[in-house]
């Protein structure tokens, strides 16, 4: 079965966490999600009900979850973003199964939109 991505939609969510492994024991152990490792800093995560995942951080966790939106077409909706005032804090990257973008709102939210690009 295809999954059909929905442009605008809330596909993913994104959490900081400064120890992956009490992270994924804590989840798995009182929730049942499961998870899939992409090295020492990062790991996805299903059975929640919507996927996400957990990134590695030594910073203080302030604003700890980061909600991803999907869109096809990345350069168009991040030069929207632009021209509507919200500001890009990290510019459009590669990752494993596609490209993203992150950019704080007028309020200071921070949201990312991603791509299979």
């Amino acid at each position: 079965m295809s999954e059909i991505m929905n442009n605008n939609h809330i596909n993913y969510i994104e959490f900081k966490s400064t120890d992956i492994q009490a992270t994924k024991k804590f989840y798995s152990t009182v929730f049942g999600w499961k998870f899939t490792d992409y090295g020492d800093h990062y790991v996805s995560f299903d059975e929640s009900g919507i996927s996400g995942g957990f990134e590695r951080t030594m910073a203080p966790i302030v604003n700890g979850v980061l909600i991803v939106l999907f869109h096809s077409q990345l350069e168009n909706i991040k030069t929207k973003v632009i021209q509507e005032g919200g500001q890009i804090t990290k510019d459009i990257f590669s990752f494993p199964g596609g490209k993203r973008f992150q950019f704080i709102d007028h309020s200071g939210n921070e949201l990312a939109v991603w791509s299979h690009e």
